[in-house]
């Protein structure tokens, strides 16, 4: 699923039509997309507005059009989003294709996980939802405090778990978590009780900075991270520990609470 990088990646996608009128929208209408909302109601509701802004937040999209009207995207599994010359061919997984005066925004989802949902404000402003979310690790609201008093109340969660939960750690997915716990040192299915405040405060730390880093290198140039990271070795088994000190261990690979862990042996324990 896109992370907190790819997200931001996909986002920068249907800039190119900022400032633009809608001239034309499409949608499949039986689409699994439109479980929250009607095809119909999309239609409705952004016709003869103008595309004004993008934004990102962990996991989730919103794209602002004028008169106060917000479209909610999240991309789920396979989602993403690119625009082509406005009049192209629709393809088959296109469920929704908003044409602009130049350009044509697209949101393409094979596996259909993906979903939308369409607010109309009064006042203009975001929607109550998106303002409630919680800070991301690269913003300033998520504080040393913030990320302890979460942590401490899941003692029994593994920390590579506790890292998924998104009411805490907004856009990090499985391998930013796993990334994570491997810069830290920490096995992954530590339970975040163990933890001293010292290593709970590394965590706060390299949460930030893999979520910096993730977004300098993918969400730009969509550029493959370094070699030195775990994230290049962590797809299949058989990996070896980027780590040198560790005399390039081989990674073991295993389900944790659903989700498929990698981490190395020899450099990271519980």
């Amino acid at each position: 699923m896109p992370e907190l990088a790819e997200v931001e990646y996909n986002r920068k996608q249907w800039d190119p039509g900022l400032g633009q009128s809608l001239s034309k929208i499409r949608t499949h209408s039986k689409a699994r997309i439109y479980r929250n909302i009607a095809a119909t109601a999309i239609q409705r509701g952004l016709k003869g507005r103008s595309f004004v802004a993008s934004h990102a937040h962990g996991k989730q999209m919103l794209f602002e059009f004028s008169n106060g009207a917000w479209m909610g995207l999240h991309l789920g599994m396979t989602g993403k989003l690119h625009t082509r010359p406005v009049g192209s061919k629709i393809e088959k997984h296109d469920h929704l294709v908003l044409d602009l005066e130049h350009t044509q925004l697209v949101f393409s989802d094979y596996r259909m996980f993906g979903k939308l949902t369409l607010d109309v404000t009064e006042d203009g402003g975001a929607p109550e939802w998106w303002q409630a979310l919680p800070p991301q690790p690269q913003d300033k609201g998520f504080t040393k405090i913030r990320h302890l008093t979460f942590a401490r109340r899941f003692p029994k969660t593994p920390i590579k778990t506790l890292l998924l939960d998104q009411r805490g750690y907004p856009g990090v997915g499985n391998w930013m978590a796993d990334e994570i716990c491997w810069r830290a040192q920490i096995a992954p299915q530590s339970p975040s009780g163990t933890l001293s405040d010292e290593q709970i405060h590394l965590i706060w730390k390299l949460t930030r900075q893999v979520s910096r880093d993730a977004i300098r290198v993918i969400s730009t140039k969509w550029e493959t991270p370094p070699k030195s990271w775990l994230f290049t070795h962590r797809w299949k088994d058989g990996g070896i520990c980027p780590r040198r000190v560790c005399g390039g261990a081989e990674l073991e690979r295993a389900d944790l609470r659903g989700r498929t862990t990698c981490w190395c042996p020899v450099c990271q324990f519980c």
